[in-house]
């Protein structure tokens, strides 16, 4: 009997997904015969640590990963739950992602102190959010919105709504969703006004390379569509090369012909320019790469290299 230990940041969200992992895995391990219980081992993040200070700001990729994955690369942990818009386009060298299980509900949502939709919003409205990806393509819709910056956990940041005089937050709706805290839910924004942050609404279940029990449990456990879409993703972020301190975004679909249809946009932090490109093809990397391409070649770099001072 193994004892399988599972790495987790320890918010009641990253506990809430871990521990539907495990019981999705309890049962696969079951069915493939594999004898193993599974334990959780709470691990801080430096971007759990640093609250007061914008994520764009903090910089730096794996702010919430590295520690996680250095505890991999040390044996300390057997796999590795994330939230997958947190993990960088690189993995270190040994580690790999076992998994990609289907996706959650992609989209943004808005909570509204007042319980109206982010349309109706009045005129200079008070919105927070932690991503200025968020900021820029909200900003582009309605530029009389007033961005500020919230942190903190789902709960933190419903308090900080109303004990901060804010009218709205904006929020992945994953979270929600996974949290069973639907009903908390205004209303969603589209993926078309506001393309979600590569890999958001699903998980990642990283792993060492060469733990072929672990390899071949999280096999089974991986979803070919989700991680098809998700890697198109990905390549598009790896050939932007921006972090938190850029707006970016990717959102990746399979439509019923089989192709990949991937929309990305990468804008100013402001929202005043927002460039935004559709292509679909069936090679997930390469599609993703090319769509970086045709966006830097429309003046994506110039915002870029502007950003990266």
């Amino acid at each position: 009997m193994r004892n399988i230990i599972v790495g987790s940041r320890q918010s009641a969200l990253a506990l809430t997904q871990t521990g539907q992992v495990i019981a999705d895995l309890q049962r696969l391990a079951k069915e493939l015969g594999i004898a193993a219980t599974f334990e959780v081992k709470k691990i801080v993040t430096k971007g759990d640590q640093i609250l007061d200070v914008t994520l764009s700001k903090v910089g730096g990729k794996g702010l919430f990963v590295k520690e996680i994955e250095q505890a991999l690369l040390d044996g300390a942990i057997d796999l590795a739950v994330h939230s997958m818009k947190d993990v960088p386009s690189v993995l270190p060298e040994g580690l790999t992602l076992g998994a990609i299980p289907k996706r959650e509900d992609a989209r943004d949502c808005v909570i509204t102190r007042e319980g109206v939709s982010f349309e109706q919003l009045p005129q200079g409205a008070i919105v927070g959010t932690s991503s200025l990806r968020r900021s820029s393509q909200l900003q582009h819709l309605r530029p009389d919105l007033k961005i500020v910056s919230i942190r903190g956990n789902i709960d933190t940041r419903i308090q900080k709504l109303h004990s901060e005089g804010m009218d709205a937050i904006v929020l992945a709706a994953a979270g929600l969703h996974r949290m069973s805290w639907a009903e908390r839910i205004t209303s969603y924004v589209s993926e078309e006004a506001c393309i979600p942050a590569v890999g958001q609404g699903s998980l990642g279940i990283e792993c060492r390379e060469s733990d072929e029990e672990i390899m071949r449990l999280l096999a089974a456990y991986d979803d070919a569509l989700t991680r098809r879409a998700v890697e198109a993703e990905r390549a598009f972020l790896l050939q932007i090369n921006g972090g938190c301190q850029v707006p970016i975004g990717a959102y990746a679909t399979i439509g019923e012909d089989n192709l990949i249809h991937i929309t990305g946009i990468v804008g100013s932090p402001d929202g005043d320019i927002l460039l935004k490109a559709t292509m679909q093809g069936s090679e997930p990397k390469q599609l993703g790469k090319q769509l970086a391409e045709r966006l830097q070649a429309d003046g994506a770099e110039q915002i870029l290299s502007q950003l990266r001072g």
